[in-house]
């Protein structure tokens, strides 16, 4: 029977490989750049301003990357997304879902 502190080392190492995996594929910096387009309704930090719009900031790539191939190929619809979707390469895609999947957020919770 494994112990406690076996099973907790390799949950971190698959949740360590994980996320890992997911963040290699784009260019943080060259997403951070292409977000542009995106802020007026997700924010620059990736933090929607607008009630309608999803945030975006610390979601994970691979997430990310899905949902944006999904309204580019019409597998998912909104009358928006749609259109933006379409523009946007691979690359563009990847490196949008690396920008916004490194964003740090934090939950500060009232006194």
């Amino acid at each position: 029977m494994r112990t406690l502190p076996t099973l907790i080392s390799v949950l971190l190492s698959l949740t360590l490989l994980c996320g890992a995996d997911g963040a290699a594929a784009g260019d943080v910096k060259a997403g951070k750049t292409k977000s542009a387009q995106c802020a007026v309704c997700h924010g620059t930090d990736g933090l929607s301003k607008m009630v309608e719009a999803p945030n975006l900031a610390g979601q994970p790539s691979a997430y990310l990357e899905e949902q944006l191939r999904n309204y580019r190929s019409g597998k998912r619809s909104h009358e928006v997304m749609g259109v933006i979707a379409k523009a946007l390469s691979d690359k563009d895609i990847d490196d949008l879902a690396a920008w916004f999947s490194a964003i740090q957020i934090e939950v500060t919770l009232p006194k």
